[in-house]
């Protein structure tokens, strides 16, 4: 799901109605205001909070003057994020090649009931969030969660991560495979090396299919970094 994109969106356009006529890109607002997010995950609060709170500060910081809707607003957003081009056609493709497909998001129940509306068509085995444990990736409690409902030894289980600094490190600190989909083709934010690296999802379409139905299997060779 392009959650970077809607969040970036919104804040620029929240800047612009809170008088700021020449804000900065999207892109740079949303960053800002995900550290701040990402300092109140621990611990354990609701997702609508969480939201809200960060957004506050990050209104206050820009000197904008908060209003509760806000807050309110920012939430809607996240339930109408769209999923990327390639997001569907890509998971049903790996789903038809024989891959059980698990969801481990850091949102609630009542996001996520609109996050699989938007990949109306593809079929999800299980899903996790953060709500089902009262914890939040990186914390190790969703990672596990899954794990226990599929039932497969971790050495068989391949995480697909977008968000490198929640995903990558617990997934393989439990044993599990790790696949980073890193769209901007940047650096690795950290000292973690993904089994596979892709530009989008097509990449597990391939491998699901270059694989067929005998599962994730062995671990590959460290994949290079994309061209």
């Amino acid at each position: 799901m392009d959650w970077e994109g809607g969040a970036a969106s919104f804040l620029y356009d929240l800047a612009r109605r809170c008088g700021d006529t020449e804000p900065e890109p999207g892109a740079v607002l949303r960053e800002r205001w995900e550290a701040l997010q990402f300092e109140r995950l621990k611990p354990y609060r609701p997702h609508r909070e969480v939201l809200s709170d960060s957004l506050s500060e990050w209104a206050g910081r820009h000197g904008h003057r908060w209003n509760e809707r806000h807050g309110h607003e920012l939430c809607d957003r996240m339930r109408s994020c769209q999923p990327f081009p390639d997001t569907i056609p890509a998971l049903r493709r790996a789903r038809e090649a024989g891959i059980k497909l698990v969801i481990v998001s850091n949102t609630d129940r009542a996001i996520m009931a609109h996050t699989l509306r938007q990949l109306a068509g593809v079929e999800f085995d299980e899903v996790v969030v953060a709500e089902d444990v009262k914890e939040y990736k990186p914390g190790l409690g969703p990672f596990r969660r899954a794990l226990d409902m599929i039932g497969e030894p971790p050495s068989q289980v391949l995480h697909v991560a977008f968000g490198f600094e929640h995903d990558i490190a617990p997934a393989q600190h439990l044993g599990m495979q790790t696949a980073w989909v890193n769209r901007r083709a940047t650096e690795a934010p950290g000292p973690e090396r993904p089994d596979h690296e892709w530009r989008d999802l097509w990449g597990l379409a391939e491998l699901a299919e270059g694989r067929g139905r005998q599962g994730v299997g062995p671990r590959p060779e460290r994949a290079r970094k994309p061209r």
